[in-house]
């Protein structure tokens, strides 16, 4: 006779779902989003819209955030940005498996893993990276960027907040009760 599933592991099991489909669902709203860009943008003047609060036009970006590194000669751009981004993703996965990272920092690696391959993805097959997002009111005005890098932006966005939060926690004036000895 079997017995049930014992709860914790339909929570592991759970867990393991939400993290799988972040990253499938990451890596293809990414990968749909730039294949949209470049046959509907590219070549195309630039799009503007709720009152040029949202902007789309196409660019290939060869650096990294905010285009930095662009001109750089392409093996040191290669090795910087495919090679040096392919090696760090290997190392945070590596690290979150050995620190058995769960719960909110296990999703935002999630986030932050999905948008780098995805990234790293373009830089491989192609040499450059799609961009094609620009957000801002008047004069003040993001960079160009993706899915991939909102999903990156968003990973490292709650891994901060959970280290403020919990150093907040840690930081947190002991209570008078806490300070009477045990008898």
């Amino acid at each position: 006779m079997h017995s049930p599933p014992s709860p914790s592991w339909m929570l592991r099991f759970g867990t393991r779902l939400v993290l799988v489909v972040t990253i499938v669902a990451t890596f293809g709203c990414d990968r749909v989003t730039k294949h949209v860009a470049s046959t509907t943008l590219a070549g195309a003047p630039v799009r503007s819209f709720l009152a040029d609060t949202v902007r789309f036009g196409y660019v290939e970006n060869a650096g990294g955030f905010l285009g930095l590194g662009a001109n750089l000669p392409e093996k040191i751009r290669t090795a910087v940005f495919t090679v040096g981004t392919g090696v760090l993703l290997l190392v945070l996965v590596g690290s979150a498996f050995r620190l058995r990272w769960t719960g909110w920092p296990a999703f935002a690696l999630t986030l932050l893993v999905a948008g780098g391959v995805s990234n790293l993805f373009d830089r491989a097959v192609h040499g450059s990276v799609i961009d094609f997002i620009n957000v801002g009111v008047g004069p003040v005005r993001t960079g160009i960027f993706n899915v991939a890098d909102m999903a990156i932006m968003l990973g490292i966005g709650i891994l901060l907040a959970g280290e403020f939060r919990r150093g907040a926690r840690e930081a947190e004036p002991e209570t008078p009760e806490s300070l009477i000895p045990d008898p």
